[in-house]
């Protein structure tokens, strides 16, 4: 269907020409691409809507005809655009409404009707925007620099032009009457062709054929544009631009447009929503130090509330105009610095400048009921949210003040209003409510004083002077090691007969623009210059809002007396020395001694602490002993305190010595009862007393890695001197496991030994092993050395210290040889040597006995022999040896072999058996007797 009446359209318009059918042209165009898009043919549609808007530009324009053309053509821009968005071709559009509004801007028609021609040029915008979001919507990304909310901000740009033309073309005055007939209305009602004028339809014509009807056709819409409610129009397009800005981040772009949206406000009258907006923004502009803006809005925001009659927020925007931020001139400050008195003294202000005549007359009745109204006279302004005319600084004189001195700090205050201005009351609130009666200034004085010239009075403060407030007080003993903080400085403006307004600074001061001025000074290399020795400059004072109550200074010395380094286990002596300086007497004298805390908590259950040195505490005394009480000491009084340490492990630890007192002092004519400190520490090293070396050897003295069941062997233990102090080793104590048995009586040889640093003491046990079944080792038992540091102090506690002694590798042998021989032998004197062969197991052994000559010795004996030993029996071997050689020699070798054990080697056998023997030279008869005889 589409195609056949496109079809028909294009046959149409072949039988047309330029000359006389121009307007046909156009039309048959938009028909084509009408139906191209009805037939979802978008890019031919596209193609010939580009057509069709060339067309119209091609078209003779003249004052009749502009609207028609300009409508047209805004109707075929929107659906090239719309149909650009589709195509995700959004830079064509862009491109394509720019083309459009270049071409249309400067065709503004009528001068009589210049208002009609912004109206066009907003709706263009509104629509490209409104296009623009949709396409968002469905997709399309936006950037911050491209974004719809520029051609809303445009249409409103628009919107405010044709307000502005409005007013100038339509002020008629009202005995102007509406002509009658209606020359905008048509007989059916509507228009024929868009854009057309209505009392001058389907005329073609440049000429205008009769002036007077186009005379009233322009009266008529001149007087419909007055009724018109422009500030609705442009807040509705400023509304939607700043959500889009909102949308893409842009800030400053958004606190623009809503100064604009709340001017609107304010010429539509709307005071309250206007009032609402420019103190949303105008945070913004204090805080980025906008001053020309930011005094643009306040005074804007000033009419609003003065036509409302807002007491809080006149008097809050006044005081901010009479301000540093600003930059009204002297003569517009002083008009309000005497409106804001007024207001002060319960009287009406005088009407702001530009103020609609209506409104300031209905804003006079509401003063005045204000006045006579006996409501809430007090105001509370909280300065940190904006820049009133008087700026603030706290400053304590120190970050910390000991209790028995009096607490200083200033209140610095500075007025930037064009008059002296009197002040009726400063007070200072802490976090401590007990101190803010001793922190107040109160001056009284008639009302009409309040601007009074003179600079005569305690409260009365000098424009561009700065003025100083000294206060000071005595902290309570209960706040040592508090802060104290100034919560909040209040300077009252006004009386209570009046009305009066409480300038409410937190902390120490400072408003919205002190912390960016007070940066810019200290980038700032400007030289100041000199000031009388009584005035400061004011950028260089710092807001100091809070000090430490701190202890007083005690007057009492701790001494510790020790030394080090201090040995594991033992009770180590801290001699705490304290001795008193005060004038008086030092009373409820503590001392608190041990581990100072937040150490590793391993030194804290390995560390322990008592005063009693003379018995040994074990792991459930504590590590800190806290509030020992030791009485009251005297002025110059001395006292000593022992306090014994005991260290489970080696290392550093660092101890804490902490003595505490009460002392009456006089502050300020006042007794006050301080709490005194003083603590000292100390790093005590903690070291191994000594080291304890345990060896196993055979009864030939060789070391062992294994030890053979039922075979004597020797425990060798050394003990090294490890502290630098002398060390009473006072006895030492061998506890065996049940799998071993001593050979011997077990007594301690190093008893009452004194060992200096670096020597040893040893000791040498003989043990033996019955069999065991575990092969893996068994357990030797523990070594216990009980022993002290060297003092001449006999209560000093014995330490006991426990050595777990190692386990050792215990294996069965088949046979067991030992030989008896004298301890020496004489050349050529006979050397008897018995062997002892004993079968240690559950059979019968035979065993080969072979001896191996030397050449040191002759021997009588069985040199080769074959015998059975039954089990758990011995056998004797008896050789006689004749040394033929002095010194120390080489016995003849024992060759044992067992048949049933070929493992059993000879080299095993040697750890058993002597295999040398000392053999003494022959001596003389004669030499002998002389020797006996000496």
């Amino acid at each position: 269907y589409y195609y056949t009446e496109i079809r028909r359209v294009k046959s149409h318009k072949e039988f047309l020409n330029k000359t006389t059918h121009q307007l046909l042209f156009v039309r048959h165009q938009f028909k084509i691409a009408f139906f191209s898009e009805l037939k979802q043919d978008t890019q031919n549609a596209l193609k010939n809507y580009r057509t069709a808007y060339n067309l119209v530009h091609e078209l003779r324009a003249h004052e009749t005809n502009m609207l028609e053309i300009k409508t047209m053509a805004g109707f075929i821009n929107y659906k090239i655009c719309r149909l650009c968005f589709q195509h995700n071709t959004p830079l064509d559009a862009i491109a394509q409404f720019r083309k459009h509004i270049d071409l249309c801007k400067k065709k503004i028609g009528s001068a009589e009707l210049a208002f009609e021609h912004a109206a066009w040029m907003s709706k263009q915008f509104q629509a490209f925007g409104d296009l623009f979001d949709e396409a968002i919507k469905l997709g399309l990304t936006a950037i911050q620099t491209q974004n719809p909310g520029f051609y809303y901000q445009q249409a409103a740009y628009y919107a405010q032009e044709r307000k502005q033309l409005a007013s100038m073309l339509c002020n008629h005055d009202s005995s102007v009457i509406y002509p009658n007939p209606d020359p905008l209305e048509t007989r059916t009602g509507v228009l024929d062709f868009y854009g057309q004028r209505p009392w001058r339809q389907g005329i073609l014509s440049f000429d205008l054929s009769d002036p007077e009807k186009e005379k009233m056709g322009i009266l008529s819409l001149q007087l419909k544009e007055k009724n018109v409610l422009h500030s609705e129009l442009i807040i509705t397009l400023l509304s939607n631009a700043v959500a889009q800005f909102k949308k893409y981040k842009c800030p400053r772009m958004k606190s623009h447009l809503m100064v604009q949206m709340g001017e609107e406000y304010y010429y539509a009258k709307d005071y309250a929503k206007a009032l609402k907006l420019l103190d949303y923004v105008m945070c913004e502009y204090r805080s980025e130090g906008w001053c020309t803006l930011l005094t643009s809005i306040l005074t804007t925001a000033l009419k609003c509330s003065y036509l409302m009659a807002q007491l809080k927020d006149y008097i809050m925007y006044s005081l901010e105009l009479l301000g540093r931020a600003s930059t009204l001139k002297e003569d517009q400050k002083s008009r309000i610095e005497k409106n804001l008195i007024k207001v002060l003294m319960n009287e009406s202000p005088d009407p702001e400048p530009d103020c609609d005549a209506a409104a300031v007359k209905a804003s006079q009745k509401l003063w005045a009921d204000r006045v006579s109204l006996s409501g809430s006279n007090v105001f509370t302004i909280e300065v940190q949210d904006f820049i009133p005319f008087v700026q603030c600084k706290a400053k304590f004189l120190a970050p910390s003040f000991h209790v028995d001195v009096p607490v200083q700090f200033d209140v610095y205050l500075r007025a930037d209003c064009p008059h002296p201005i009197r002040f009726s009351k400063l007070c200072i609130s802490f976090n401590n409510q007990d101190y803010n009666q001793y922190c107040v200034v109160e001056e009284a004085y008639q009302k009409s004083d309040i601007l009074e010239q003179s600079s005569q009075g305690t409260m009365c403060l000098v424009p561009g002077k700065t003025r100083k407030f000294t206060f000071k007080f005595v902290a309570k003993t209960e706040d040592v090691g508090k802060k104290i903080e100034i919560t909040s400085v209040d300077l009252i403006l006004g009386s209570e007969s009046g009305r009066c307004v409480i300038l409410n600074w937190r902390g120490g001061g400072g408003d919205a623009a002190s912390s960016q001025e007070a940066l810019q000074a200290a980038r700032s290399f400007r030289r100041r210059p000199k000031l009388p020795d009584n005035e400061v400059h004011w950028d260089s004072l710092t807001i100091q809002a809070s000090t430490m109550i701190i202890s007083r200074v005690p007057n009492i010395s701790v001494q510790l007396r020790h030394e080090p380094p201090a040995l594991t286990n033992e009770m180590y002596c801290l001699i705490v020395t304290v001795q008193s300086h005060e004038e008086t007497v030092a009373k409820d004298v503590k001392l608190t001694a041990g581990l100072k805390p937040g150490q590793d908590a391993n030194l804290t259950q390995k560390t322990q602490v008592t005063l009693h040195g003379t018995d040994a505490c074990d792991d459930s005394f504590p590590a800190l002993l806290p509030d020992i009480p030791v009485g009251d000491l005297q002025p110059g009084e001395k006292l000593e305190k022992p306090i014994y340490i005991r260290c489970g492990t080696v290392g550093a630890r660092m101890f804490l010595v902490y003595v505490s007192y009460l002392v009456n002092t006089i502050v300020e004519g006042k007794e006050i009862l301080c709490k005194c400190h003083r603590d000292e520490t100390v790093t005590i090293e903690t070291v191994f007393p000594f080291d304890v070396a345990v060896k196993f050897v055979s009864t030939k003295l060789e070391h062992l890695d294994r030890v053979f069941a039922d075979i004597p062997f020797l425990l060798m233990t050394d003990i090294l001197s490890a502290s630098p102090w002398p060390l009473t080793i006072v006895t030492s104590q061998l506890q065996l496991s049940a799998s071993m048995t001593p050979v011997d009586q077990l007594e301690s040889y190093v008893e009452n030994v004194v060992l200096q640093t670096g020597e040893s003491a040893s000791e040498c046990f003989c043990l033996r092993c019955p069999p065991v079944s575990n092969a893996s080792g068994v357990a030797t038992g523990c070594y216990i050395i009980s022993w002290k540091r060297s003092s001449p102090v006999e209560s000093v506690p014995v330490v006991s210290t426990v050595i777990t002694l190692p386990h050792v590798i215990v294996e069965s042998i088949p046979l067991h040889v030992n030989a008896d021989l004298p301890s020496f032998g004489r050349v050529r004197e006979s050397l008897p040597v018995r062997y002892h062969l004993r079968n240690k197991t559950n059979l019968v052994q035979d065993v080969e006995v072979s001896v191996e000559p030397s050449d040191a010795f002759m021997f009588s004996g069985l040199k080769q022999i074959r015998l059975r030993i039954l089990p758990g029996t011995q056998q004797e071997m008896l050789y006689n040896f004749y040394p033929l050689m002095a010194g120390y020699q080489q016995l003849p070798s024992l060759h044992v072999n067992l048949l049933r054990f070929p493992n059993f080697t000879n080299q095993l056998l040697r750890r058993f058996i002597p295999t040398h023997i000392f053999v003494k030279p022959q001596g003389r008869q004669a030499d002998d007797n002389s020797i006996a005889a000496a």
